[in-house]
């Protein structure tokens, strides 16, 4: 059944309802921002969600995605200040602030963010000596960041981060870096091993200094400690002798015997005790030292008493009898 006029009709209506709604209703998924060119004009953004443009006039310029993206540097080869060769590579982070910017203010965006990024880190790198650039990467990542983001800014552009990953010195010179730093380990225990020795031997010094004070003092006090036993030992047999001295001017004779039989005690002991001499013969009778020690016990007695009590002193009378010494021989008595 041939259709007829009012049929085509309806159906072009219907198809061309269609396409208007096709080209007219447009939606855009989050994260994304398409620009909207009028005539190859921009005109507007278009905001995630449903937007309505005008059919067959208005078209889709650029979908730009503004979600935070990540571009990987290649390894690059760097000349430091210092004329050393290393190889470096990196990551930068950014992120679309103007969709419109990004779309229309640069060609081929990602291209050109990589370049400026390689271009920076070469100047950056390059104009700072190999010691600094291996233990400074923050300062070298801050820098980069610093200037890669000003020099992206006019193309709505925004570098959230740009992070160095790796640095390779040639390998001749990191075992040049190594030696430096084993020389240098060994140079540090060798100053402190040097110090420890000084120190040491001044803890000594200090010690042997303490020692010899406390010696000195110890000494001294020995001697005056000896010099005042002299001294009273001294004074002892001074009041012994005057002692001795008064009862002889009193008239008691037998004192001097005691006297002299003390004496006679003591050489013999010193004789006995003599380490040099084993035997010795001495030409005396026993009977002189016991006369010796009854005239001590006479004394004892005329002093004390029998009881105990000391007896009275006797007048001094004049004696008419000779006195019997108690260290002659029986030859020279008679």
């Amino acid at each position: 059944m041939p259709l007829a006029g009012l049929d085509i009709a309806v159906i072009v209506l219907v198809v061309l309802a269609v396409l208007v709604i096709f080209k007219g209703v447009k939606t855009v998924p989050q994260g994304y921002r398409y620009t909207v060119e009028r005539f190859g004009r921009y005109t507007k953004t278009l905001e995630p969600g449903l937007n309505i443009i005008i059919p067959f006039i208005d078209g889709i310029g650029a979908r730009m995605n503004v979600m935070e993206q990540v571009l990987d540097v290649p390894t690059q080869e760097v000349i430091t200040r210092d004329n050393a060769s290393v190889s470096a590579d990196a990551v930068a982070f950014y992120q679309v602030l103007n969709a419109a910017e990004a779309a229309y203010q640069v060609s081929n965006l990602e291209t050109a963010i990589l370049n400026l990024t390689m271009t920076n880190i070469r100047s950056v790198m390059g104009s700072m000596d190999l010691d600094e650039l291996l233990s400074n990467r923050d300062t070298i990542n801050d820098k980069l960041l610093r200037v890669v983001d000003e020099a992206v800014g006019p193309w709505g552009i925004k570098v959230t981060r740009v992070e160095i990953k790796d640095i390779q010195p040639p390998k001749d010179l990191v075992d040049a870096m190594a030696r430096q730093m084993k020389a240098e380990r060994e140079k540090r225990a060798q100053v402190l091993e040097a110090e420890g020795s000084r120190n040491a031997q001044i803890l000594r010094a200090e010690g042997a200094k303490q020692s010899a004070i406390l010696q000195a003092e110890g000494q001294r006090e020995a001697a005056y400690r000896e010099a005042e036993a002299r001294e009273r030992l001294a004074e002892a047999e001074a009041k012994a002798t005057r002692m001795v001295s008064e009862a002889i001017a009193a008239g008691d004779v037998q004192a001097i015997n005691y006297f002299v039989a003390q004496k006679y005690t003591e050489a013999m002991a010193s004789i006995g005790t003599a380490p040099n001499s084993k035997v010795v013969l001495m030409p005396m009778e026993a009977s002189s030292l016991i006369g010796s020690l009854g005239g001590i016990g006479a004394i004892a007695r005329e002093v004390f008493g029998d009881g105990g009590t000391p007896a009275p002193v006797r007048q001094a009378t004049p004696r008419t009898t000779p006195v019997r010494n108690p260290f002659a021989t029986p030859q020279q008595e008679s």
